[in-house]
């Protein structure tokens, strides 16, 4: 359930960076931080899409995967949460690049970036703590 939440709350988030990325919305609400000069770099694209976009993505399909997780009966491990530890582990490693880019390349860091990193990072965390051992 908690990486359901979760994924609900990054799928938010970079629903609103994907959005202000399109258009759809004017300003992005970033308080400090430099959101703004990270939406707009070139950085912000990657393998000719937007980097939201992959945000978007990646979060649906973790939401559905921790949803099917949920299906599966106690104290069993589930192909999705085998998958849900897979794709999070995936996230995090690009989250890593990314955070690179924002530190050293665009010397800029995003809130709304950071906060997706917390966001995937914690994802990954509750994945691996499902599949630790419990004790008998």
């Amino acid at each position: 359930m908690t990486t359901a939440l979760l994924s609900l709350a990054g799928l938010f988030v970079a629903t609103y960076l994907y959005l202000y990325k399109i258009g759809r919305i004017g300003t992005l609400v970033c308080g400090t931080g430099a959101c703004e000069t990270v939406q707009l770099s070139p950085y912000s694209r990657f393998l000719g899409l937007e980097v939201a976009l992959y945000g978007v993505g990646g979060y649906a399909t973790l939401l559905i995967l921790s949803l099917l997780a949920l299906q599966a009966p106690p104290g069993s491990r589930s192909r999705a949460s085998d998958w849900l530890l897979g794709l999070s582990l995936v996230g995090v490693v690009f989250t890593v690049y990314l955070t690179y880019i924002e530190l050293f390349v665009l010397h800029a860091v995003c809130r709304w970036c950071v906060t997706s990193a917390v966001i995937i990072g914690a994802i990954f965390v509750v994945s691996l703590l499902d599949r630790w051992p419990k004790p008998a």
